[in-house]
């Protein structure tokens, strides 16, 4: 495999560059936007195509550059569905895999530092890239956005700890010029997590920290909800890849939109309700103007649509959404998403609900 690890010294923030050398397809987890012509030139110096941006969670003390690269080399950016990014093309969950030439990163959700911190397991387990999750003698921090230390203790002992002794760990930052650590190391030497440290103990260390507000905060992290990238800016030569909505896939290839936009911009579209007739009109209501068409129905009456108007998909949760999706995706629409969560997280999130019958 070929395998580069940069650096940002400003941010104290490391980029990884994964490359399978004979399909020359590639992944870069935590890219920095001030240093994409660098990583760009790396890839073409090494001949490599890049096919996913990987973000390890939505950063505070950087902006990511997920998005100039998605724009510049037609990458798809990743992004935990817990992050709370608007922008990624593929949103990921515990257990999924990114796949790039014959090499596969597990993706491990270990949240503490922020819910949607993720940990990207190489596939033979010799590598772990650990994001803010776990550093070389050291962790993230537990203070600011979701932090919680019983969480990161948890992520660290389940998901991190669990791997062999010999997986190479690779962290998001060092502040002392270490590059690389070991899961071993880091159990018998690490002073926040290591040498038997109970969750009480992690606990009052890190609730103890009392450091600075990262510098770039207020900036980075509404930036890096867009994967980086400003209202409006886009490169030159370069356009959305949906002009229509802000369609993300998911890793099994199903096109999402989230709730809060449906509320927002779903009524200009047909959206279209896939579940049964007593769902409809039952105790999660449905959305106003959404129209009633059961999943075994879709097909049939899709027939008689037009296949250039966009189309939003609901359902209970996103299951038969996301079926009916792809299916209509195959009889030709080329804009259509699948509302994610469904009306279980619309009414989680309080949005307006109608109760008329079907």
């Amino acid at each position: 495999m070929i395998f580069r690890q940069l650096f940002d010294e400003e941010t104290w923030t490391y980029t990884y560059i994964l490359g399978d050398e004979q399909t020359r397809e590639a992944v870069i987890i935590d890219s920095v936007k001030e240093r994409v012509d660098r990583d760009m030139k790396m890839l073409d110096e090494l001949g490599l195509k890049l096919k996913f941006a990987l973000e390890t969670h939505v950063h505070a003390d950087h902006v990511t550059g997920a998005g100039l690269l998605r724009q510049r080399t037609g990458a798809k950016t990743v992004v935990s569905k817990f992050g709370g990014a608007t922008c990624p093309d593929v949103l990921v969950d515990d257990g999924d895999t990114i796949n790039f030439g014959h090499y596969a990163l597990e993706v491990r959700s270990t949240p503490g530092h922020t819910d949607g911190d993720i940990t990207y397991v190489l596939s033979d387990q010799t590598m772990a890239f650990t994001g803010d999750t776990l550093f070389i003698r050291g962790c993230g921090r537990t203070d600011f956005q979701q932090g919680d230390p019983n969480k990161m203790y948890d992520s660290v002992y389940e998901k991190i700890f669990t791997l062999p002794d010999n997986c190479l760990v690779y962290p998001g930052h060092d502040y002392n010029g270490r590059t690389v650590s070991t899961v071993a190391e880091e159990k018998a030497y690490n002073p926040r997590l290591g040498h038997g440290k109970t969750r009480d103990d992690f606990a009052q260390i890190m609730n103890n920290l009392k450091l600075p507000r990262p510098k770039k905060i207020d900036v980075a992290v509404p930036a890096n909800l867009h994967c980086g990238l400003s209202e409006g800016e886009v490169v030159q030569g370069t356009a959305p890849a949906d002009d229509w909505a802000p369609v993300y896939r998911t890793a099994t290839g199903i096109p999402e939109v989230t709730p809060d936009w449906v509320a927002e911009s779903g009524a200009k579209y047909r959206m279209v309700d896939v579940r049964e007739t007593h769902e409809y009109a039952g105790e999660l209501g449905h959305i106003a103007g959404a129209e009633l068409v059961p999943l075994d129905t879709v097909q049939h009456a899709a027939q008689t649509w037009d296949l250039t108007q966009p189309v939003v998909v609901i359902c209970r949760s996103g299951g038969r959404s996301g079926r009916a999706a792809l299916l209509l995706e195959q009889m030709g629409f080329h804009k259509v998403a699948s509302m994610a969560g469904g009306m279980l997280l619309w009414n989680e999130k309080k949005l307006p609900v109608a109760r008329t019958a079907a």
